[in-house]
């Protein structure tokens, strides 16, 4: 709890080195909100990778298979180039997630060491000459990431149960700006009823599987790209539009690679 938290005051126990150097830091801190402040709470601690060169090579390979499913799918370049792209900047995240669970890629995270209030005075005023600041994902954030995993380990799906779990994401007819949003409807209604077929022999007796399935994919729309990305990305493509790559990925464009 936030609010009962001694995130400032344990600092402050150490007065006169505190006064002397929070003194230096009251500019550089006056333009920042106080999401940017560093909380000690232990859901809002920012925390990173463990071991981000296993990770990071786990989750680019997920990526890349995900590129590999949409460019296979005949049906997906029949649609307009821009209906791709926008299907693609909106579907990635809960693909790439579908594929963390099928390939089985766990991971485990440590809290982000915060630089210290000398090294801050140190670099004052050469803030121009640095890049900037990234955020970090916080603990709440990839505990509520690796919550929606597990559920899906749990469904213990089949490879056609996900391909066809894929195509009803990919194929979302709710994406703004749409251009043959009725022709990507009938997409996704095809890959609901495949995957409908899939389910009745391997699951006789669960009559609410497909539904429960649905219902459970429905919850991957709701992490944030900008949670995966900084999480399992940033340590490899820096500053650089993910969206961006993935899209160079799928129309095969040469210039910058994916790998760590």
């Amino acid at each position: 709890d936030c609010e009962r938290c001694q995130c400032h005051s344990e600092a402050k126990r150490t007065a006169i080195l505190y006064t002397l150097l929070s003194q230096n830091l009251n500019h550089s801190r006056s333009g920042r909100s106080p999401g940017h402040q560093r909380c000690l709470c232990h859901q809002r601690r920012t925390v990173c990778l463990r071991t981000p060169h296993v990770t990071c090579q786990a989750a680019s390979n997920v990526l890349v298979k995900t590129v590999s499913f949409m460019k296979n799918l005949p049906s997906f370049h029949l649609l307009p180039r821009e209906d791709q792209l926008l299907l693609l900047d909106s579907c990635w995240v809960p693909l790439f997630l579908l594929g963390l669970v099928q390939e089985m890629v766990t991971f485990e995270v440590m809290e982000t060491p915060a630089p210290s209030m000398l090294k801050k005075i140190l670099l004052n005023g050469q803030s121009k000459w640095q890049e900037p600041e990234r955020t970090q994902p916080t603990l709440a954030a990839v505990q509520r990431l690796q919550c929606c995993l597990n559920t899906f380990w749990s469904l213990d799906l089949s490879p056609k149960e996900y391909a066809y779990l894929k195509g009803a994401i990919l194929f979302n007819p709710d994406v703004p700006g749409l251009r043959a949003s009725l022709y990507i409807e009938s997409l996704q209604q095809e890959a609901q009823r495949a995957l409908q077929e899939v389910l009745q022999p391997l699951h006789p007796e669960d009559q609410g599987r497909f539904t429960h399935i649905l219902l459970i994919a429905s919850t991957l729309k709701s992490i944030p790209p900008a949670l995966i990305t900084d999480l399992f990305f940033r340590p490899v493509i820096g500053n650089a539009d993910i969206v961006e790559l993935i899209a160079e990925m799928l129309y095969e464009i040469t210039g910058r690679q994916l790998a760590p």
